[in-house]
């Protein structure tokens, strides 16, 4: 951290237990100029408990175009900056993509500390598939925007991973059922890290249904991760692989392009083949 260098370091904390902070994390707090943070008075906790005694500015999803301004200013006085959530990874369903991409573009060096990140810690040890997912972050809060959302992501093949509030997770796991099926299966990770630490997997209409049964399954920070739809073997296409084997089909024939979108959507080669014939 020379004098004359700015840089902004987006610094990872932890999701519950103390002792997940990396040293370099501890590190980079202490021997910054400014913590920008969510929630300056949250974050006391971790700085009294490191010995952190950096000053704190507020910065969240409400914070205006003056307070980025504010840090872009220290930044460019080669000041070294740290931006923490309250917890996790910054910029993973938490503000900060305004600063990083202005930045970027003033030519200011963004570092990340990598750390502690629920939805990462919950798909390592739910027991889906991982090898393709989509962070899907959270759903809108109102029952028909939310069901409007998962209608979309139905015919995803991905493992999904969502966040969820704790007053809404029942409800939402009805929803899913209703919309992805009953017998999709699906994995509640909560309070990871933390004292009362649980996974469950079952499928989505039982997980729902165990949930709603039990007030304390409503309670602390929830990841939900949903095993992804089925991949069609028969001659019907998602929209993403008619599109690719339209583009393919133009400059190459049948069973090549075939062989090509097989190997860039995931989707089986027969039935890739099968539905070009049936264009003809």
């Amino acid at each position: 951290m020379g004098p004359d260098q700015a840089l902004l370091y987006i610094v990872a904390t932890p999701i519950g237990n103390l002792a997940d902070m990396v040293p370099r994390a501890v590190e980079v707090l202490q021997c910054a100029d400014l913590v920008a943070a969510e929630d300056t008075r949250h974050s006391q906790r971790l700085f009294s408990h490191f010995n952190i005694d950096t000053p704190l500015m507020a910065y969240h999803d409400h914070s205006d175009d003056k307070r980025t301004e504010q840090i872009l200013q220290r930044l460019e006085q080669g000041q070294t900056v740290a931006l923490i959530s309250d917890a996790g990874t910054p910029l993973i369903s938490d503000p900060g993509y305004r600063l990083v991409r202005e930045a970027r573009t003033r030519g200011i060096q963004v570092v990340p500390i990598p750390g502690a990140c629920a939805f990462v810690a919950a798909l390592c040890a739910a027991g889906l598939p991982s090898d393709r997912f989509s962070f899907e972050g959270f759903l809108p809060a109102k029952p028909g925007a939310r069901e409007k959302a998962l209608q979309e992501l139905a015919a995803d093949t991905r493992t999904m991973v969502f966040y969820e509030a704790p007053h809404r997770v029942a409800d939402t796991l009805a929803a899913m059922a209703e919309i992805f099926g009953a017998e999709r299966e699906a994995v509640i990770a909560r309070e990871i890290s933390k004292a009362f630490e649980t996974f469950h997997l079952a499928p989505l209409a039982e997980l729902a249904e165990w949930v709603r049964a039990d007030s304390n399954q409503q309670r602390g920070e929830i990841v939900l991760l949903v095993r992804g739809a089925e991949r069609r073997q028969g001659a019907e296409l998602d929209s993403e692989a008619e599109r690719v084997m339209k583009l393919l089909l133009a400059e190459l024939p049948p069973k090549r392009a075939a062989a090509l979108a097989a190997e860039i959507t995931g989707v089986n080669k027969k039935a890739l083949y099968n539905w070009s014939l049936e264009q003809k």
